[in-house]
């Protein structure tokens, strides 16, 4: 069972997120707290909270859409984060007409500080995907104006939206979300004002499963190499695929994609069982080792699930027999 002691005696890597600066190794997302990935009570959220804490985990990842996440953390730290701590929060904007891109985002940014109970955030991130101008969605999508964001209203709102909300304070930083349509996240991190950071997938399948809905490839590799190369953080996401890289489903809703994750990583399942191993354990091993990724957002939503985090923080990256057994799956 989960031992909050052990947590107050972890000792977390740190490592640098571009200019943001150092970062624990792990960050809290707030998807698992904001009961998104799955039923978990208001304190259990809130124990969780300063568990993650207490573990060394400096970074707290954020959003509205996260249900009751960022009210949370106001309560959890009472509108004073512990030294160290930084957070941040996003914006799903979508393509709106450019005079609405700054006052949407301090719309929100406003609810999200009132909410967390504080002045400012350490960065925002714009929560919707960058994609070309001309591209259309498959059929059966949401409307592509609602889902994503045109990358010429990136250049021409969005950027400057943020840089005015960092000089009046209210943020520190920005960055952008970068999961499916690589092609167009890899132009916004080569064309300057760069984000301190971008979100990317991070697990063993490369795959945002249902976050997916462009008939495209969505090439994670490709964007964290490119956001390497440009100097801009990498946060790493999904790392188990909304589950789909554990033991089983905990949410019986789950379906699509997701579920053929699952299925497809049946055969690592069978090679875990025969580690002896707990699935979730070696997917964030996995997740851990892959280069270029700063920090693992982790979509936990208890101190049990927690504690598998950190102790796969503690043993680090799969040793290299083990990451070759995985590979030879041939599940990317």
């Amino acid at each position: 069972m989960f031992d909050a002691d052990t947590l107050a005696e972890t000792t977390m890597t740190t490592n640098r997120l571009g200019r943001f600066g150092p970062v624990s190794r792990l960050t809290l997302g707030g998807g698992g707290i904001g009961q998104v990935w799955g039923p978990t009570s208001e304190d259990e959220a809130v124990a969780t909270l300063r568990a993650a804490v207490d573990g060394g985990i400096s970074l707290l990842d954020a959003a509205p859409g996260y249900l009751i996440c960022e009210a949370m953390i106001g309560r959890a730290f009472e509108g004073k984060l512990p030294n160290g701590v930084r957070v941040t929060t996003k914006y799903s904007l979508g393509t709106v007409p450019e005079e609405d891109v700054y006052p949407r985002l301090k719309t929100s940014l406003e609810k999200s500080l009132a909410a967390m109970r504080l002045e400012r955030v350490d960065m925002m991130l714009l929560h919707s995907e960058i994609r070309p101008d001309d591209y259309d969605y498959p059929p059966g999508e949401p409307p592509k104006n609602e889902r994503s964001t045109s990358l010429s209203l990136y250049r021409n709102a969005v950027r400057p939206a943020f840089a005015r909300l960092v000089q009046e304070g209210l943020i520190g930083d920005w960055g952008i979300t970068g999961i499916n349509h690589a092609a167009a996240t890899i132009d916004a991190l080569f064309s300057g004002p760069l984000p301190a950071a971008v979100q990317a997938i991070a697990n063993l399948l490369d795959s945002p499963g249902a976050m997916n809905g462009t008939g495209l490839a969505p090439r994670p590799r490709d964007v964290i190499a490119a956001a390497q190369a440009a100097g801009v953080g990498v946060m790493g996401v999904r790392a188990v695929q909304a589950g789909a890289l554990t033991s089983s489903f905990d949410r019986p809703d789950t379906h699509g994609p997701d579920r053929e994750d699952f299925a497809r990583a049946q055969s690592f399942r069978e090679l875990c069982a025969r580690w002896g191993e707990d699935p979730a354990l070696v997917a964030h091993r996995y997740a851990l080792g892959i280069d270029g990724v700063d920090t693992l957002v982790l979509g936990v939503k208890n101190r049990e699930e927690l504690r598998m985090a950190l102790e796969a923080e503690r043993r680090g990256p799969l040793d290299p027999e083990r990451l070759a057994a995985i590979e030879v799956l041939g599940l990317r």
